[in-house]
C-alpha cells in the first residue's frame, strides 16, 4: 500500500486526481482522512490501465528523463494526466522497479529547478502538492500530477519558442509535436479579449447577407421582445448591435464579422477563403435498422438553400426533437411543449455551433439514431472535462454567435447549457451524456445515449424484492443495482461504461451494496462478479448459502475435519483444551468467508476468542494471501471486514 510521506499534502493531491477523473459528479470531493481513498486500488488501476492519454510511466533510473518535459507539455495542452516515475515497461508489461529515497530527494530538487527555468519549459503550472511520494509493494514511487492548462496559459511548450516542434499534445499513441498551425490556434483561443468570431472580414458587404434570413431573425426577435428599442434600427444598425458588424476603434477598420456572415450569410460567402473555407454543416438521420441504408434523411449544403447557421438550425432542430414525447401542460394559460429532454437536445445542438473552431479542418456533424444523438464540431474544448460536466462557467469560442442565439430564445443563459443537458438526460433516466476529444484534426464529440438505465420492469421487481428499500439508494447505486439485475451480473470494468466514476469508487459502491444486502459477490480481485441478492437464485446453490441452515460448518454434507472435531460442537467450546491446527482452522475460515465478514463473525462461527483470531490466525492468513481486507489501505478501519481469496493454501506456512 502507499504510505503517507512527511510533508506531502495527500488530500490535495488526490483531490486533484479525482477532479480529473470524475466525469460529472457535482458533489464536492472530500478527503478528510485515509479512509476516503483506496490507495492500493488507485495504483493498481494505473498499472492495469497501462499508458493512456492521461497516464505515463517512466523508469527514471538514471535521473529525470528529458522526455518528462515533453509529457508535461502534452498533458498540460490536452486534458492533464499523471506521470509515474519508478515503473519500467518491458514487452508491454509494467514492472515496479521503484526509486531510492536518495533518488526521489534529488529528483524533486532537479524537477523544481527545471520547471522554473524558461529555457526548459515556458510555465510552471504545479505546486508542492502536485508531487506525491509513496510506497507501493515495498517500492518507492514518485507521482507527478499535471493539470490541464487553462485557455489563457496555453500553449505550454519547451524552451522559449512555441513553434518549430517545441509544443506537444497527447493522444492514445503518446506525446506528439504540434504543427505551427495547431500552436497558432491555441494562441488565438488564449486571447479572451478578441473572440474568434469577432474578426472583421475584408471586402464583405450587404450583398453577402441573405435577406430572407435577416428578415426571419428580426421577426423572431420582435416576437420575443415586442417593445425592444432595437426594432426601430435599420439593418446595419441592428447587425451592429448583434456584433455581426463592427468597427475596430484602434485601426478604424469596420465591416462584417465572421459571426455575422456565419449566421446571416449566403453559402458561397461563408465558404470563401477569407471566411470559413472548411464550412459544411451536415445533419444525418439514421432511423432505419437496415444497415445497408446509410441514412434516412440528410440536410447539408446542396445548393437549394442558404446554408448559414440560422437556417441550418431552423431545418435540423425540428428533426431532432420530433421523436421526443411532448407533454400536455398548461402554465399561466400557455401550453408548455418542452420537457427538460427537449431543452437538453436544443442546448447540445447550439453548443455545437457556438463552440466550433471554424478555422480547423472538419465539419459540423449532427447525427441522430433511434438510440442516441451525436454532435461533432471541429476544435478543442476550452475547459477540462471535469469543468465541462460541472457547468456554470461561460467559456465560449464564439461569443457573438452565442449572443445571437440567446437573443431569439434559442439558447439559455451563458454557462447553463451543460447543466441542462445533464439534467434533461437524468430526468429521462437515460445513460449519462459523455464528451470526447480527438486530435489531428481536433474535434469534440458529445454523445447523448437514449438507453434507459432504469427499465420499469426491473425497478418494480427490485422494489418488490427489497421491500421498497431501493428508494433510499443514490442514482448511481440504483443504476448499478438495475444493471446487475438486467445483465444477470456485472463486474467493475463493465460498470465503468455505465457509471463514469473511478474504478476504486465503483468498487467501494459495490462493496457497500453487498454489505447492505442488495448484491452478492463471487470471485476474487479483478475477477469479482456481482449479482443481485435474489433468494430465488440461491435455492440449491451451495456457493451462495454461506451461513444458511443448509450449509452450517460441520454439517454432514460439508464437515471440516472428523466428526469428533465439529466446529461449535460441545467438545469445541471456547477455552476447550482441544485445539485445531492452523491449517484446519484456516480451511474453516475460508469456507465461511466467501463474502466479506467481520472478525467478530469469524470468531463466533469458529467458536474461538476474538483476540486469538485477530492476533494469531488472521495475520498469518493475510501473509500467505488466503484472506484479504475489505479496506486494504486502512487495516484498522472501524468497518474492516475479511474475505477468502480462493488462493490455494500452503500447509508449510
Amino acid at each position: 500500500m502507499i504510505e503517507v510521506c512527511k510533508g506531502t499534502n495527500l488530500s490535495v493531491f488526490l483531490q486533484r486526481i479525482k477532479q480529473k477523473e470524475e466525469m460529472e459528479n457535482k458533489k464536492p470531493i472530500v478527503l478528510n482522512n485515509l479512509e476516503e481513498w483506496d490507495f492500493t486500488d488507485y495504483i493498481d488501476s494505473l498499472i492495469q490501465k497501462e499508458e493512456a492519454v492521461d497516464l505515463e510511466f517512466k523508469v527514471a533510473k538514471d535521473g529525470l528523463p528529458n522526455s518528462l518535459w515533453d509529457t508535461y507539455s502534452s498533458f498540460a495542452n490536452t486534458d492533464g494526466g499523471v506521470i509515474v516515475l519508478g515503473v519500467k515497461e518491458h514487452k508491454q508489461q509494467f514492472i515496479i522497479e521503484g526509486l531510492t529515497k536518495e533518488q526521489i530527494s534529488q529528483y524533486k530538487k532537479d524537477f523544481w529547478n527545471q520547471i522554473n527555468n524558461p529555457d526548459c519549459i515556458n510555465e510552471n503550472l504545479l505546486s508542492d502538492n502536485d508531487l506525491y511520494e509513496g510506497r507501493y509493494k515495498e517500492r518507492n514511487l514518485l507521482l507527478i500530477y499535471v493539470p490541464r492548462a487553462n485557455r489563457v496559459q496555453r500553449p505550454i511548450y519547451r524552451t522559449r519558442n512555441p513553434f518549430g516542434g517545441h509544443t506537444f499534445k497527447r493522444n492514445h499513441e503518446g506525446d506528439y509535436k504540434c504543427t505551427d498551425a495547431e500552436v497558432r490556434r491555441m494562441i488565438a483561443d488564449s486571447d479572451e479579449s478578441h473572440p474568434r468570431d469577432s474578426r472583421i472580414l475584408p471586402n464583405y458587404s450587404m450583398e453577402d447577407i441573405d435577406k430572407e434570413t435577416l428578415i426571419q431573425y428580426r421577426q423572431l426577435f420582435a416576437n420575443l421582445k415586442p417593445s425592444h428599442p432595437w426594432l426601430n434600427l435599420n439593418d446595419i444598425e441592428f447587425l451592429t448591435k448583434l456584433e455581426a458588424y463592427r468597427k475596430d476603434r484602434s485601426t478604424k477598420v469596420e465591416g462584417f464579422t465572421l459571426a455575422g456572415i456565419l449566421m446571416f450569410g449566403k453559402t458561397e460567402s461563408i465558404t470563401d477563403p477569407e471566411c470559413a473555407p472548411n464550412y459544411f454543416p451536415d445533419y444525418r438521420e439514421h432511423l432505419n435498422e437496415n444497415s445497408d441504408i446509410r441514412w434516412t434523411d440528410r440536410i447539408c449544403p446542396d445548393g437549394t438553400w442558404e446554408a448559414n447557421l440560422f437556417q441550418f438550425y431552423r431545418k435540423v432542430h425540428p428533426k431532432l426533437t420530433a421523436p421526443l414525447p411532448k407533454p400536455f401542460l398548461i402554465k399561466n394559460g400557455i401550453r408548455i411543449d418542452e420537457t427538460p429532454t427537449h431543452i437538453a437536445v436544443r442546448e447540445a445542438f447550439i453548443n455545437t455551433l457556438i463552440h466550433c473552431d471554424f478555422s480547423e479542418e472538419g465539419n459540423i456533424v449532427v447525427e441522430q439514431w433511434v438510440d442516441k444523438y451525436r454532435f461533432k464540431n471541429p476544435g478543442t474544448m476550452l475547459v477540462s472535462k471535469a469543468q465541462y460536466y460541472l457547468g456554470g462557467d461561460s467559456v465560449c469560442r464564439n461569443k457573438a454567435l452565442q449572443k445571437m442565439f440567446m437573443l431569439i430564445g434559442f439558447s439559455e443563459k451563458a454557462g447553463s447549457g451543460v447543466n441542462k443537458i445533464i439534467k434533461g438526460w437524468r430526468e429521462a433516466n437515460w445513460q449519462k451524456p459523455y464528451v470526447e476529444e480527438f486530435s489531428r484534426p481536433d474535434k469534440v464529440e458529445l454523445t447523448l445515449p437514449m438507453i434507459s438505465l432504469l427499465p420499469d420492469d426491473a425497478v418494480i421487481k427490485l422494489k418488490e424484492l427489497f421491500d421498497g428499500k431501493v428508494e433510499n439508494l443514490t442514482q448511481d447505486e440504483l443504476t448499478a443495482l438495475v444493471t446487475c439485475y438486467s445483465e444477470g451480473g456485472i463486474n467493475n470494468t463493465q460498470l465503468q461504461y455505465v457509471i463514469p466514476q473511478h474504478r476504486s469508487d465503483i468498487t467501494k459502491m459495490l462493496k457497500k451494496l453487498c454489505n447492505q444486502g442488495f448484491l452478492i459477490s463471487e470471485g476474487n480481485r479483478r475477477g469479482t462478479k456481482y449479482h443481485v441478492n435474489d433468494p430465488e437464485r440461491k435455492v440449491g446453490s451451495s456457493e451462495e448459502k454461506v451461513g444458511s441452515s443448509e450449509e452450517k460448518v460441520g454439517s454432514s454434507e460439508e464437515k471440516v475435519g472428523s466428526s469428533e472435531e465439529k466446529v461449535g460442537s460441545s467438545e469445541e467450546k471456547v477455552g476447550s483444551s482441544k485445539r485445531l491446527k492452523f491449517e484446519e482452522l484456516q480451511s474453516i475460515i475460508i469456507s465461511i468467508a466467501e463474502d466479506y465478514i467481520t472478525l467478530d463473525e469469524i470468531a463466533k462461527r469458529t467458536n474461538r476468542t476474538f483476540d486469538y483470531i485477530a492476533n494469531k490466525i488472521i495475520p498469518r492468513m493475510l501473509k500467505n494471501g488466503t484472506i484479504e481486507y475489505l479496506y486494504p489501505g486502512v487495516p484498522n478501519h472501524p468497518k474492516q471486514k475479511y474475505k477468502a481469496t480462493n488462493k490455494k493454501t500452503n500447509n508449510k506456512q
